[in-house]
Order: C-alpha cells, then structure tokens, then sequence
C-alpha cells in the first residue's frame, strides 16, 4: 500500500493531504504515468462519490503531466468541445472527470470525440485498503485508532469510500458526545448507525 502526497493547499478543509493508492484506483493511477497512449491524449475518469476523483485530477494537474476538467458532465459542452481541441494543439493531455453512469452528450461533435477517450474507474477498496483509509480520515479528525480498531471495522464497514469516511465521522462525534477514547462499544454503535436507515451521506 503506498500514498501520494498532495500539493501544498490541496489538503484544506475537508480532503485529505494525500491520496491512498490501492487496488481501486491503482490502474487509473499507472495510466496517468502514460499519457501518449491515451487515444488522442484524452481519457475520462468515473467512480462514486467520495473517491478522490477530484484529488487524483488535482494531482494529476500539479504534477505537470496535463489539464483536467472536473464535473466535465456537467460542463457546458460547446466550452468542453473547444477544451478538447485546444488539447489536441497544444500537445497536452485531457482528463475529464465525471460521475458514475451514462454520460448523455448532446452535441454531436463533443460526442464522436470524446467516444474515443480512454475509460478510467474508481472501484470498490479492498480490505487492505479500507484499512488505510479509515487511518488516513482518523488522523484527518485527531482521532486514534489502533490496529485493534482498523481489524474490527474493516470486516465490518460499508465496501465503500463514502462508507469509510462517514463510519469514521460517526466514531468522531459519538466519541465527542460521551468525551471518551473510541472504543469498542463506540465502534459498535457507530457500525450499528452506519448500517440503519437514514445513513448520512458526507457532502
């Protein structure tokens, strides 16, 4: 399991300062170090809510190997269009970012061109990486949580970004509300939460 730092600032407020690389976003990763094969150096990155599209185009835009645009399926698209062909004269790669599911582009040009870019996905993390994550938003909250806890959550959570990061925010504020060390009873009843109706969904 390895990390990437992210740029100075790129950590503020609510994203972490670096980015957890493992089985779910390693591939995208190993396809940013190799933009001349992306057809017409463009390729569209998709996965679910929370995790780190954004992050990893931030880094892929610091790091200097091309421009990206993200919510691009939410772009307009004549503005997208002249986007993707200032890419293709400037010689710079183009990552766009988008939500899961179907992309529905009405304009006909942005269309045939943007069909040909290279599909990359954010997929769900395995255990060895929920484990890193649920570390990595546990420091983000000043929060200590040992081994033993990575061990019984891990098993336990929602296979999901989203889950990992709402189940540690859960562990944080029922942790503030009894001013205790999280435990195993605060680890229970924030798994309890997480997995009733109603599970909060993190901006």
């Amino acid at each position: 399991m390895s990390q990437i730092a992210l740029p100075l600032g790129a950590g503020a407020g609510a994203n972490p300062p670096r980015i957890v690389v493992g089985n779910a976003n390693a591939a995208t990763i190993e396809a940013f170090g190799n933009t001349a094969a992306w057809p017409f150096r463009t390729a569209i990155l998709s996965g679910p809510p929370r995790s780190g599209k954004s992050l990893l185009a931030r880094w892929f835009v610091a790091s200097g190997q091309g421009d990206a645009v993200d919510d691009a399926d939410r772009a307009d698209e004549q503005a997208l269009f002249h986007q993707w062909n200032r890419a293709q004269e400037s010689g710079r790669a183009l990552l766009l970012v988008k939500r899961e599911g179907d992309w529905a582009i009405a304009l006909p040009d942005l269309a045939s061109r943007l069909g040909a870019a290279l599909e990359l996905s954010i997929g769900a993390p395995d255990d060895a990486m929920l484990g890193e994550l649920i570390a990595l938003h546990a420091e983000m909250r000043g929060l200590v949580l040992d081994e033993a806890a990575t061990s019984y959550l891990v098993p336990r959570c929602e296979r999901s970004h989203m889950g990992v990061e709402n189940l540690v925010a859960a562990i944080d504020r029922l942790s503030l509300e009894r001013k205790q060390a999280p435990g195993m009873a605060i680890w229970r009843e924030a798994l309890a939460e997480m997995s009733g109706k109603g599970q909060p969904r993190l901006p």
